[in-house]
C-alpha cells in the first residue's frame, strides 16, 4: 500500500511536470518565432499554446495525488488520531495499519504507544553517559536540599489519544510529564526528613510519590507503569555529618553483633554442657535399664530354663526305665529265643531220630525183603553162593562154571577152606573177650 501510495504520488506529479513542460515548450516556440520576424527571418508560423491540454492533464493530476494524500499509513509502535479542519479533532483511534482519510480536510497526529522514560538525574546506561540531566532538587522537612534521580516509566493509552490531542499541550513528554512528575515529589518528600527518604522509610516515600503521579497522569490519559528512585544526593555537611553517624552506628552494630556472639557462645557453652549433662544421665538410665532388663531377661530365662531341666531329667528318667524295660525285653526275648531253640533243637533231633529209626526201618524192612528175595534166589541157584564168594575174594579170579552134582575137587577144596576160615574168625573174638 505505501508503494501505491508513492506511485500515485509520483504519477500527479510528473502529470503536472508534463503540463508545465507542454506550456514552457509552446512558449519557446513562440519567443523564438518572435526573435526570428524581429530579425528578419522566415520561419514556420508555430502552433498556439496549449492551454486547454495543459490545463487539462494538470486537473487529471489531481486525481491520483488525492488519491494518495487520502492513504495513512500508521507504523508499528505508533498510533494516530484524524484532525478536521473543519471539526477540529475527530473521536477514535488509528491503530498500526493502512487508513482512508478524507484529503486537504483532515490530516493524521501520530502518537507514539510504546513505553517511554522520563529521567532525572544522571543516566547509569553506558550509551547515555553524555546526558547529564539534572536531579530533581525537592526540600526534606528540615528544609535540606535533596538532589532525586528518579526514572518513571509510562505510555500514552491509545484510545484516549483524541482527548489527548484535544486538550493537552504537546509534545506531552516535555509539557505534562515533567512537572506532574516534578510536582509529587516536591509535594511528599517536605512530609519527610532526610534520614527517612534517605534509609528508613525510602520505599514508602516511593510507593507513595508513584501512586499521586499515576493518579494524576491517568487523568490526562497517560499509563505510568512504574516510578523509580535510583539515587539521592544529600546535602555536602549532612553526608559528612550521616558518614561519621553511620561509622558510629557500624560500631555499634559491630560491638552489638561481637556481645551477641559471645552471649552466644556462652549460650551454645551452657547448651553444650547440659547437653553433656543429659547425655550422661541418659546413658546412666540406659545402662541401668540394659541391666535391669537383662536380668529380667535372665530370671525369664530361668523360668523358662528350670521347666526344661526337669523335662531334661524326667526325659532321662524316662530313657533310663526305656532302656531298663528294653534290656529286660531284650534277655526275656533271648531266653524265650533259647528256649525256642532249644525246642526246636530238640524236635529237630526228635526229627531226625525218627526219621532215622524210620529209615533203619525201612533199610531193614528193605535189606529183609531182599534177603529174603535173595535167599528165595540162592534156594533156587546153591550155586550163585560160590559165584559171589568167588567174585568178593579177588576181582583178579575168573569164574568158571563147574558141574552142580560136587565132584569138581577144586570147589570142594575151595568151600572147605572158607569154612574154615570163617570158624577161625569166630574163635578169635571170644578169646579176645575171655582175656579181657
Amino acid at each position: 500500500m505505501l508503494f501505491l501510495r508513492y506511485l500515485l504520488m509520483a504519477g500527479g506529479i510528473g502529470m503536472m511536470l508534463a503540463a508545465a513542460g507542454i506550456l514552457i515548450y509552446d512558449a519557446f516556440l513562440l519567443v523564438t518565432y518572435r526573435r526570428a520576424l524581429a530579425a528578419g527571418t522566415t520561419l514556420p508560423a508555430p502552433q498556439p499554446i496549449r492551454w486547454r491540454t495543459s490545463v487539462a492533464l494538470a486537473m487529471l493530476a489531481w486525481a491520483p495525488l488525492l488519491v494518495a494524500l487520502s492513504i495513512v499509513i500508521v507504523p508499528s509502535g505508533m498510533a494516530g488520531v484524524r484532525v478536521s479542519q473543519v471539526q477540529g479533532t475527530l473521536a477514535g483511534t488509528l491503530y498500526p495499519g493502512v487508513h482512508f482519510i478524507a484529503p486537504m480536510l483532515e490530516k493524521v497526529e501520530l502518537f507514539d504507544t510504546r513505553d517511554q522514560l522520563f529521567t532525572t538525574g544522571s543516566v547509569e546506561d553506558g550509551k547515555h553517559s553524555d546526558n547529564k540531566a539534572q536531579p530533581l532538587n525537592v526540600q526534606a522537612k528540615e528544609g535540606l536540599t535533596l538532589g532525586l534521580a528518579i526514572t518513571v516509566r509510562y505510555r500514552v493509552e491509545p484510545k484516549r489519544l483524541d482527548y489527548i490531542e484535544a486538550n493537552l499541550p504537546l509534545p506531552i513528554e516535555r509539557e505534562i510529564v515533567p512537572p506532574v512528575v516534578a510536582s509529587a515529589w516536591r509535594e511528599l518528600v517536605p512530609n519527610y526528613t532526610v534520614r527517612d527518604v534517605f534509609a528508613a522509610r525510602r520505599e514508602e516515600v516511593r510507593a507513595k510519590a508513584a501512586s499521586i503521579i499515576s493518579q494524576k497522569l491517568a487523568a490526562d490519559g497517560i499509563v505510568v507503569k512504574e516510578v523509580m528512585l535510583r539515587d539521592i544526593q544529600l546535602p555536602p555537611e549532612y553526608a559528612k555529618g550521616l558518614e561519621t553517624l553511620l561509622l558510629k552506628e557500624q560500631e555499634s552494630d559491630r560491638m552489638g553483633v561481637e556481645t551477641d556472639i559471645q552471649q552466644k557462645q556462652v549460650r551454645i557453652a551452657e547448651l553444650q554442657a547440659e547437653a553433656n549433662k543429659v547425655q550422661e544421665v541418659k546413658q546412666a538410665e540406659g545402662q541401668a535399664q540394659v541391666h535391669v532388663l537383662q536380668a529380667k531377661a535372665e530370671a525369664d530365662a530361668m523360668q523358662y530354663t528350670l521347666p526344661l531341666k526337669e523335662k531334661q531329667i524326667q526325659q532321662s528318667k524316662l530313657e533310663a526305665e526305656a532302656r531298663k524295660e528294653s534290656t529286660i525285653k531284650n534277655a526275656e526275648a533271648a531266653a524265650q529265643a533259647k528256649v525256642i531253640d532249644s525246642k526246636a533243637e530238640m524236635e529237630r533231633r526228635n526229627l531226625l531220630a525218627d526219621a532215622e529209626a524210620n529209615r533203619i526201618r525201612v533199610t531193614a524192612a528193605a535189606d529183609a525183603e531182599r534177603m529174603k528175595s535173595e535167599a528165595a534166589i540162592l534156594k533156587q541157584n546153591p550155586l550163585l553162593i560160590n559165584k559171589i564168594v568167588a567174585e568178593r575174594l579177588s576181582d583178579k579170579l575168573q569164574i568158571m562154571m563147574v558141574p552142580a552134582d560136587g565132584k569138581f575137587f577144586f570147589a570142594n577144596d575151595v568151600l572147605r577152606s572158607m569154612n574154615m576160615t570163617n570158624h577161625a574168625s569166630q574163635a578169635e573174638p571170644a578169646g579176645d573177650a575171655q582175656d579181657k
